[in-house]
């Protein structure tokens, strides 16, 4: 049995970019359908980091009541690079009047799921994306299973993919899967949440002689941080004492509260850039066009970006009939997703220690940063990235 629906726009995955998509489509009186391969609860409960730009803070107060951004998440006004046994706060609002919020990814998706399923948006769980036909260019199809294993074909105006790194609809945008231009760095970060009250009121981001740390926050109670190490370190392998060892030393100066770990894992550290975002009626977004380095917290916020464009050029596109902002959108995001993955590689390499680092090396990487604390243009270049530039508007 084959069931076949027709909408306006198709969006392959429920994530922040997809969600946040369909409710901005909705506001110009334009019906989506979007689809996942994961259940709700799942969704909800994988945790995931999350800094948020001042614009993406805007952009989401748009849902309303259903966005708790401002009310539960914590705004952060600076945050303190470390390195030779020493903090350097970097004040956002004296430099650029603007902040950042902390408040993860879950919750953003909490919010606006909620916010779609008020709105009875169509939005269905547990389908499998397999293709997508493009045999009409005017009028591609999505090719799915649903949850209950029965064919599902979605014909669209225009499709969607905003369905992550492993993108099912980015080889039909960019010919093959990895299509496009990769790095990896030679790192990984060893993340873990604990039981502890926060070691610090900001992030610290800290370079030193052993590697890379960041600490965080996520709640009075429990805390999110992470060292630099090895990408094969196998997460388990090391004791609780070891963990805080290597995230100590990674702090000197700072004595980090310590709580008892109950999540652990290895994050690999990489940059993508898809070689293209558009074609014929066909777009990717968010994870499925880029990922980034999390050092510059860029990530979640590309997405939003991304979507602030999308959303006006199919306005365009499909209530006016005007081109125009739909073939200038694939040019004018990619300014903005370089321009952070610009920013994403100097934060990184800014902090982090190589294997193959020489003395020189590593003089000239405390050079650089203090080059930045000691200049006001410097920190303000940095508050600048860190915070957002302005979100990108259709005209």
């Amino acid at each position: 049995m084959t069931t076949t629906l027709r909408t306006p726009v198709a969006i392959v995955g429920a994530g922040p970019a997809g969600l946040l998509l369909a409710h901005l489509l909705d506001e110009h009186g334009i019906d989506s359908i979007v689809v996942d391969l994961r259940t709700r609860g799942e969704i909800e409960s994988t945790i995931r980091a999350g800094i948020l730009e001042q614009g993406t803070v805007e952009l989401l107060d748009r849902l309303g009541e259903h966005s708790r951004a401002r009310t539960v998440g914590h705004r952060h006004d600076g945050i303190e690079l470390r390195f030779e046994g020493e903090g350097h706060r970097i004040d956002f609002p004296s430099l650029t009047g603007r902040s950042a919020w902390l408040y993860p990814q879950h919750e953003v998706l909490k919010d606006l799921i909620s916010a779609r399923v008020a709105a009875e948006q169509d939005l269905r769980f547990g389908v499998t994306v397999t293709g997508i036909d493009e045999s009409n260019a005017e009028r591609p199809r999505v090719l799915a299973t649903d949850a209950d294993g029965e064919e599902l074909i979605i014909e669209a105006d225009f499709v969607v993919g905003a369905d992550g790194s492993r993108s099912v609809v980015r080889p039909s945008v960019t010919g093959s899967s990895r299509g496009g231009y990769f790095r990896e760095y030679p790192f990984a970060w060893f993340g873990i949440l604990c039981e502890a009250p926060p070691s610090s009121d900001e992030l610290i981001y800290s370079n030193s002689p052993d590697g890379f740390a960041l600490i965080s926050q996520r709640s009075a109670t429990v805390q999110r941080m992470y060292f630099q190490c090895d990408p094969d370190l196998d997460p388990e392998s090391l004791s609780e004492a070891e963990v805080w060892d290597n995230m100590q030393r990674r702090v000197p100066g700072t004595t980090l509260a310590e709580g008892p770990i109950f999540q652990r894992d290895v994050l690999r550290v990489r940059s993508f850039v898809a070689q293209g975002m558009r074609k014929n009626r066909i777009a990717i977004i968010g994870d499925a066009a880029h990922t980034v380095p999390p050092t510059g917290a860029k990530g979640m916020n590309l997405a939003v970006a991304d979507v602030a464009l999308l959303h006006e050029a199919l306005r365009a596109l499909l209530l006016e009939n005007d081109a125009r902002l739909i073939d200038a959108f694939e040019e004018r995001a990619m300014q903005r997703i370089w321009k952070a993955q610009h920013f994403s590689w100097w934060m990184t390499t800014m902090l982090h220690v190589t294997d193959d680092a020489s003395d020189f090396d590593r003089r000239r990487q405390l050079g650089e940063l203090r080059s930045v604390v000691e200049s006001t243009a410097g920190q303000t270049y940095l508050s600048e990235a860190y915070t957002g530039w302005p979100l990108p508007t259709a005209t």
